[in-house]
C-alpha cells in the first residue's frame, strides 16, 4: 500500500494538482458556479410547478391506480386561486433562466476565462454572448425561402394577412432562439472560448486604442477593448459564415452533431460514469478537491444533461417524462419527436450516491459514533453528525483524516461506487425516475433523491437503501481501525 501510495504521490499527484490549477478549467469551475443564482432559481421554479401541477395527479394515481379519462376529474391545483398564479410565475421564472441559460453560461464563461487572463472581464463575457448570438441559425430565412410553391405561397399570403404590413419579409433575417438553452453549452466551450482567447491575447499584446490621460477610467477601460473585441467576433463570425457556405448549414448544428452527441452519448456509459466517481474519491485521498478538479467534465458534460431534462420536465410533467422513457426516447439517437430524456445527469451523484458528500461520508459518521472506541474518531463523529446532514463532509476529511489515510480510502471509494452502480442500474432499468431537476446540495439525503426526481418515492426508497449499504460498507473499517490503535498501544 505504501508503495503504490508513493508511486501516485510522485507520478498522480502533480498531474492532477496541474489540472486543478490550470487556468481555462478553473475558469470553466468558475463560471459553473458564478450561474449557481439562475440554475437553482430555475430549479427551484420547476419544483413548484411540480407541486402545483404533478404531485396533485401522483397522489391520485397511487390511491386510484390510474388517472381518469375525463380531463376534469384529474386532481389540480393550477386552476385554483393564488397556486395557479404561483404556476404562472413559476412558468415565467423558467423562461428567464432554463430558457436563456446558454446566454447566462457564455457571460459567465466569457466574464471568468477574461479574468484568467487578467484583461477586461466585462467585455469578455460580451465578446462570449456575442458570439452565440451571431451562430445562431437563420431558420425562418430558411422557411419562407422553401415556400415557392402554390400551397406554400397561399400559407405565406395568410401569415402576411396575420402578422401585418411587413409580414414574413421582417422575419427573413430573424434567427432561432432554439439553441439559446443548454444544448449552446459545447458550441459556447469551442466558438466562444476561441474568440474570448484572441481578445484577451490581443489586450495583453497592447493593441488597443491608446486613450489621453484625463479620459475617465471606465470610459479609456471600455475604449482600449474596441479593437481586440472586434478581431475576436470577426475571426469567430468568419468561421460561422465560411462553414455555413462549405456545407449549408450552421456551426452550431454541426457541433451538436459530431462533438456535443458523442460525448453525452459517452457519458451515459457505466464505464463513464465509475471512472468519475472513482476519480473524485481519489483525488480526495492525496488531499485534492475531487468534485472541484472534476467540474469541468461533471458540469461540462453532465450538467447540460441535467438541465435538458429541467426543461423537458417543466414542459411535460412527470408522465410525459416516463412516457418518452416507455418509448424508448432515452438518448439523442432514439428522440421521439425530437425529444428525449438523459437517464445519469450531474445530480444523480448527489441523489443515489454521494450522501453526506464526497465518499458517501454521512454513515461513517453513524459508524463511527456506534463503533469506535477511539475518543479522537467519536469527537470528530459529533462533530461531522450536523453538517454531514446537510452533505458538508470537511470536518470528516480533514478531522480523521481521510486524506492520506491507507485505512479508509478503501470504503471512502468503495462507498460511493456501490450505490452509484445501483443507481445507475436502477435507473436504467427504469425502476426510477431520472433525475429531471436540481435542488440545492445542502438537501439533506433521501429528500435530495425524492426531490431530484420530480417527487418519485421509489427513488427515495432506492436512496435510503444505498444509504443503510454504505453503513454496513463504512462499519467495518471503522472497526478496523480500533483493531489499529490497539495493536499501537501494544
Amino acid at each position: 500500500m505504501n508503495g503504490i501510495t508513493t508511486w501516485m504521490e510522485k507520478h498522480v499527484v502533480p498531474i492532477a494538482g496541474k489540472i486543478g490549477s490550470q487556468k481555462h478549467l478553473v475558469a470553466l469551475r468558475d463560471a459553473f458556479i458564478g450561474m449557481l443564482p439562475a440554475t437553482m432559481a430555475g430549479a427551484l421554479a420547476a419544483m413548484l410547478s411540480a407541486i402545483i401541477g404533478t404531485v396533485p395527479q401522483a397522489i391520485q394515481q397511487l390511491i386510484q391506480g390510474t388517472l381518469p379519462e375525463d380531463p376534469d376529474k384529474i386532481w389540480t391545483l393550477v386552476n385554483t386561486p393564488i397556486l395557479g398564479d404561483l404556476y404562472n410565475i413559476a412558468g415565467l421564472i423558467n423562461q428567464g433562466t432554463l430558457t436563456v441559460i446558454g446566454v447566462i453560461f457564455a457571460f459567465s464563461w466569457g466574464y471568468n476565462l477574461s479574468r484568467a487572463y487578467g484583461v477586461n472581464d466585462l467585455a469578455g463575457g460580451i465578446v462570449a454572448v456575442s458570439v452565440l448570438f451571431a451562430g445562431l441559425p437563420n431558420q425562418m430565412g430558411k422557411f419562407t425561402g422553401a415556400l415557392t410553391d402554390e400551397a406554400g405561397m397561399k400559407s405565406v399570403e395568410v401569415m402576411n394577412s396575420i402578422l401585418g404590413e411587413q409580414g414574413l419579409a421582417a422575419w427573413k433575417t430573424m434567427f432561432s432562439t432554439g439553441h439559446l438553452d443548454a444544448g449552446a453549452y459545447f458550441t459556447i466551450l469551442v466558438m466562444s472560448t476561441l474568440a474570448v482567447v484572441i481578445y484577451a491575447k490581443l489586450m495583453l499584446a497592447d493593441i488597443t486604442i491608446k486613450m489621453p490621460d484625463g479620459v475617465p477610467p471606465a470610459v479609456a477601460k471600455a475604449f482600449t477593448a474596441i479593437i481586440p473585441s472586434l478581431a475576436a467576433l470577426f475571426a469567430a463570425t468568419l468561421i460561422y459564415y465560411v462553414i455555413g457556405q462549405l456545407t449549408d448549414d450552421s456551426v452550431i448544428n454541426l457541433i451538436s452533431q459530431y462533438i456535443a452527441r458523442p460525448f453525452q452519448a459517452l457519458s451515459q456509459n457505466i464505464v463513464s460514469v465509475i471512472l468519475v466517481t472513482i476519480s473524485m474519491s481519489v483525488l480526495w485521498f492525496f488531499g485534492l478537491h475531487g468534485p472541484n478538479v472534476m467540474a469541468p467534465a461533471l458540469e461540462g458534460i453532465w450538467g447540460p444533461l441535467q438541465l435538458e431534462n429541467q426543461a423537458l420536465w417543466m414542459q411535460i410533467k412527470t408522465e410525459g417524462i416516463r412516457e418518452l422513457i416507455a418509448q424508448g426516447a432515452t438518448s439523442a439517437s432514439t428522440a421521439v419527436d425530437g425529444q428525449y430524456v438523459n437517464l445519469w445527469v450531474r445530480v444523480s451523484w448527489d441523489a443515489f450516491a454521494q450522501f453526506g458528500g464526497s465518499g458517501a461520508t454521512f454513515m461513517l459518521v453513524v459508524a463511527l459514533l456506534v463503533f469506535s472506541k477511539r475518543k479522537d474518531y467519536k469527537m470528530v463523529g459529533k462533530l461531522g453528525l450536523a453538517p454531514g446532514a446537510f452533505n458538508i463532509n470537511e470536518p470528516i476529511l480533514f478531522g480523521l483524516p481521510i486524506v492520506l489515510n491507507p485505512i479508509f480510502i478503501i470504503p471512502f471509494t468503495l462507498a460511493p461506487l456501490t450505490t452509484v452502480i445501483i443507481g445507475y442500474v436502477a435507473t436504467m432499468l427504469h425502476w426510477v425516475d431520472p433525475v429531471v431537476t436540481a435542488v440545492p446540495w445542502v438537501t439533506p439525503p433521501i429528500f435530495n433523491a425524492f426531490m431530484a426526481t420530480g417527487f418519485d418515492w421509489r427513488a427515495a426508497v432506492l436512496a435510503a437503501f444505498n444509504l443503510a449499504l454504505t453503513f454496513f460498507i463504512w462499519a467495518p473499517f471503522v472497526m478496523a481501525a480500533n483493531k489499529m490503535e490497539e495493536t499501537e498501544i501494544d
